[in-house]
């Protein structure tokens, strides 16, 4: 009974809501602001063990010149060859991961506080042909 009670709630006051924005002659509020989906990454096992990789199945890389947790080195030219992993601007962390805002203002993934990038080495999903250990880069790896 109680449930039942609380669904016929709800309904009318989405109903109301839905009546009032188109008689009321008052102006509606903007539409909220999408919601965060979930982490932007994620945990998968492949020939290389562990891996992170992007929602599009990308293998992510760090950058081990990123020392501050804070801030992403990689910029510019290296930024083209390494293109960070975007993040919109109302993302807020999420588990291990976290949102840091780039030299140029916009906004970067990072797990455990290390910044997460992309290569254009990689052409498809499960490709680690960014890791370059001499250069400094390695897979991210969930642990």
């Amino acid at each position: 009974m109680f449930r039942t009670m609380m669904v016929a709630a709800a309904l009318l006051a989405t109903a109301e809501t839905a009546f009032a924005g188109g008689h009321g002659g008052e102006a509606s509020a903007p539409p909220p602001a999408a919601k965060q989906e979930g982490p932007p990454a994620k945990a998968i096992i492949g020939k290389h063990g562990p891996i992170l990789v992007d929602l599009k199945g990308m293998t992510l890389y760090t950058f081990e010149r990123d020392t501050s947790g804070t801030a992403s080195t990689c910029d510019a030219k290296c930024a083209e060859k390494r293109p960070p992993l975007t993040a919109p601007d109302n993302a807020v962390a999420t588990g291990d991961f976290t949102v840091i805002t780039r030299g140029d203002g916009k906004k970067m993934w990072a797990y455990r506080y290390r910044p997460l990038y992309t290569s254009q080495l990689d052409s498809s999903p499960g490709d680690v042909n960014g890791n370059d250990p001499t250069q400094l880069w390695r897979i991210a790896r969930p642990y």
